[in-house]
Formats: structure tokens, C-alpha cells, sequence
């Protein structure tokens, strides 16, 4: 990643809020929610591929693994979960973290414009 990218905070993993509401006696109940926030921004954020760049999509983390399809100029995807795998070099730096963005689908983050050197995702299993 960038140098520029390493001064990024991440989010917390859990956030709790708490709304409340009068009832009719004039008694205040109180809702406490709390919110997986990484998994939710993971599942909904959507993170750019270096312009100008075909990625290969591969089935495991590794030049090793086959191609399952390349991804079009302009594209961005959704990571669900993150591993280390090969080391690679690209755009965004030298990294050994590859993106899952689909079921048995793998890209290296060296091509995907997250805005950290580290994980944005969890873990995959």
C-alpha cells in the first residue's frame, strides 16, 4: 500500500447505541442494539481496482491456484473475509494479503485500493 495509506485508523469492532422512549406512565425504557460494524461495513463496502488493471481472480491465495475469471477495467469488489498467502507486488504495494470476494474467488491486495496496509475484512477460515 501507499505511504500515504498508513495513516488510517480502523474502526472498532462493535458498536453499541442506546435509544430511548417514554412510556405512557412516564417511565423512560431503554434499547440497547450493538452492531458487528466490521462485518457489516466488509459485506457493503465496495473497494476499487487499480485503474488500468485486469486483475486474475484465482481460486486460492497464490499464483499457484487457477484462474477462475479476470476481473473488467474499472472494477470494484466487495471483500467478505481476508488470508495471507503469496507475496505480491502491485499498485498499492507489496503485500501477502489476498482479498476473498466470492466463494473459491481470491485477488491480492496489492491491486485493490483499500486505504490500509492491514485487514479490512475478517479473517478467513
Amino acid at each position: 500500500m501507499s505511504m500515504d495509506e498508513n495513516n488510517r485508523t480502523d474502526a472498532p469492532d462493535k458498536t453499541a447505541g442506546t435509544t430511548g422512549t417514554t412510556g405512557t406512565a412516564g417511565t423512560l425504557t431503554t434499547t440497547t442494539t450493538t452492531t458487528t460494524t466490521a462485518a457489516v461495513t466488509a459485506a457493503a463496502t465496495r473497494y476499487p481496482v487499480a485503474p488500468g488493471h485486469r486483475v486474475n481472480v484465482r481460486s486460492g491465495p497464490s499464483t499457484q491456484y487457477p484462474i477462475v475469471r479476470t476481473l473488467p477495467l474499472n472494477a470494484t469488489v466487495s471483500i467478505s473475509c481476508q488470508k495471507y498467502g503469496e507475496w505480491i507486488s502491485g499498485p498499492y504495494g507489496t503485500t501477502k494479503i489476498w482479498d476473498s470476494i466470492a466463494p473459491g474467488e481470491y485477488v491480492s491486495d496489492a491491486y485493490v485500493r483499500t486505504g490500509s496496509d492491514g485487514f479490512v475484512a475478517p479473517r478467513c477460515a
